[in-house]
């Protein structure tokens, strides 16, 4: 036995006497019990989850060797748990006022989080195991209240002089949100209260005596250069779009003995990322592919051959279901999913924390070709309608597309035009096999002379149909526009820019959506835009916001762009009479 280890004897904490048994014994702390739940298949939990238990109880074993380096304090494990009701208060909805109580999965993590200790030589005593913390699960579990309680714990009763504990995400406002939950539980608790100070015009919780602190930091207006780091709350990780401000947090920890990153995330989008690499990583290391007892893992989710449909698969993700989730909330959302591609890609994703691809398929196709919406459109001369313009690169497709609502019952026609230069359309047709000489003999297709698009052709095209309708305000894409604008804008048009972005383009896109699936969207069976709705994929953002993307989409798409754009004039404007300026 080394001196260190002859040293970690006399000062070990109180750990299991005995190594765990085969068979669970009749006294475990809490963390311990819900391990055991879970292997004994009492609780259901997805595979990653069954892997951190049983992980527990293996290192439970391991702990209890002469050499071992690792020892599992029992007494810091429950007290890490009672100080949450102790210190936290609800402070929304039905269980406003009450201590908050942890669920047996939440004691789980905190219990290990907290509980497990190893012997740190350059200290001379036991500090905590896990600098890492990686907790990943479905929206609306509690991941953020108990991020704050982690935090507090951290800043003002670790015993560690000028803690600096930061609530981090991309924007402060969203780091804002945990350290809320702490201001929230300092308001309401008159021990807190007394000890601690909240600065609310920089938003900080101090305690002038030790010279601790927990503030958020937002990647969006704060710098992580210069801080001195003894915790941090990543929050949402599936957001960051870089590693910059969770490396320089990291980076930050080393002069701290017993420093914690407290990650919480929903899942996000399978690419090169710091959320995609940290959870790989986790992954690996439960799945005991890669080995670091610096990490603790917690990912809720439903394995691979999980119906995602079966109720009885969603407690893998919400291991809150029936406290702050709710199976009427969960069933209404797989309701609206399953007919909605956009929908159910979100449902996967932030409800049963299922990793999305990159893009997901904007139309469901059976619904788009149902009967209510391929049969021909009802338009009348003087009509009001909305236009959206997409104008294409050089030997792409332009697209016009008209929308026309009926204010008796709430339908939508819509009206296409597509341009093409009409140099090499049969070359072209052939290579891409893409129909575009049959379309233009059948009248789908407007060729112009050339090798690019005659916008001058498109401009007709808009003069003559304001003739015979009321057309109201242009959307369109300002790319490659100018000259075109500044002409229709000259002739009277009311032309209104559409940034191509989520804020821009997803609540109508939405709207397309809906149209479609209650079948009020009639397209007349158009090939062309048919053709371009069975090509569109969308990205979607980690707020839940989608947009359909170009670069995502194998095929054009420039119809649906300015369908989509056209739709947003209605939502803008509505019914109201005159809708803006006619052409």
């Amino acid at each position: 036995m080394t001196a260190g280890q002859a040293v970690a004897a006399k000062r070990q904490p109180r750990s299991r006497k005995e190594p765990p048994p085969s068979k669970r014994p009749d006294d475990v702390d809490r963390a311990t019990a819900y391990a055991w739940d879970v292997v004994e298949g009492v609780i259901p939990v997805g595979e990653y989850v069954r892997l951190a238990c049983q992980r527990h109880l293996d290192d439970l074993i391991r702990a209890e060797s002469d050499d071992s380096e690792f020892a599992f304090d029992v007494d810091e494990a429950e007290s890490s748990i009672d100080f949450f009701p102790a210190a936290l208060r609800h402070w929304k909805g039905e269980l406003g006022g009450q201590p908050v109580f942890l669920e047996p999965w939440q004691m789980f993590i905190i219990g290990c989080a907290f509980g497990w200790k190893r012997w740190n030589e350059r200290a001379g005593e036991w500090t905590r195991r896990f600098k890492t913390v990686y907790v990943e699960l479905g929206k609306k579990n509690g991941k953020t209240l108990m991020a704050a309680g982690v935090a507090l714990r951290l800043a003002f009763f670790d015993n560690e002089p000028g803690a600096e504990v930061y609530s981090a995400a991309t924007k402060r406002d969203q780091a804002k949100l945990s350290w809320n939950d702490g201001r929230m539980a300092v308001k309401g608790s008159a021990d807190l209260s007394k000890l601690l100070q909240i600065r609310e015009s920089t938003s900080i919780i101090s305690n002038v005596e030790t010279g601790s602190k927990f503030e958020p930091l937002g990647k969006d207006s704060d710098s992580s250069q210069g801080v001195n780091t003894h915790g941090a709350i990543i929050d949402e990780l599936h957001v960051h779009t870089d590693g910059e401000l969770y490396d320089n947090l990291e980076t930050s920890m080393a002069a701290r003995k017993q420093a914690m990153m407290f990650v919480i995330t929903t899942a996000g989008v399978r690419r090169t990322s710091i959320w995609w690499d940290e959870r790989s990583d986790v992954v690996a290391i439960l799945e005991k592919r890669q080995f670091d007892d610096r990490v603790f893992g917690y990912i809720s989710t439903l394995d691979p051959k999980d119906d995602p449909w079966d109720e009885a698969n969603w407690h893998k993700a919400n291991p809150n279901l029936g406290r702050s989730v709710f199976i009427d909330d969960l069933r209404q959302s797989a309701a609206k999913a399953q007919r909605s591609p956009s929908r159910q890609t979100a449902f996967f994703r932030f409800r049963l924390n299922m990793p999305s691809s990159a893009s997901m398929k904007g139309i469901d196709m059976r619904e788009w070709d149902k009967p209510e919406n391929s049969e021909a459109i009802r338009v009348q001369p003087g009509q009001g309608c909305y236009a959206g313009l997409d104008l294409a690169s050089v030997r792409d497709l332009t697209a016009l597309v008209l929308v026309f609502r009926n204010p008796e019952d709430g339908s939508h026609d819509v009206m296409p035009f597509f341009w093409c230069p009409e140099e090499g359309i049969e070359e072209r047709s052939r290579q891409d096999g893409v129909p575009y000489a049959a379309w233009a003999r059948d009248g789908y297709l407007i060729p112009t002379p050339g090798d690019i698009t005659d916008y001058g052709a498109v401009e007709a095209k808009l003069e003559e149909l304001a003739e015979k309708y009321a057309i109201g305000e242009i959307g369109y894409d300002r790319w490659n526009a100018t000259q075109l604008v500044t002409n229709l804008t000259g002739a009277g048009a009311a032309m209104a820019p559409i940034s191509q972005t989520y804020t821009q383009l997803h609540a109508p896109w939405q709207e397309v959506e809906r149209l479609v699936l209650e079948g009020m969207l009639r397209h007349g069976g158009h090939p062309i835009l048919r053709w371009m709705a069975e090509n569109v994929e969308l990205e979607m953002d980690p707020w839940e916001n989608v947009r359909p993307s170009k670069r995502k989409s194998s095929e054009r798409i420039d119809g649906m762009v300015a369908l989509t754009m056209a739709v947003s004039r209605w939502l803008a404007w509505g019914d109201e009479p005159g809708m803006g300026y006619a052409v």
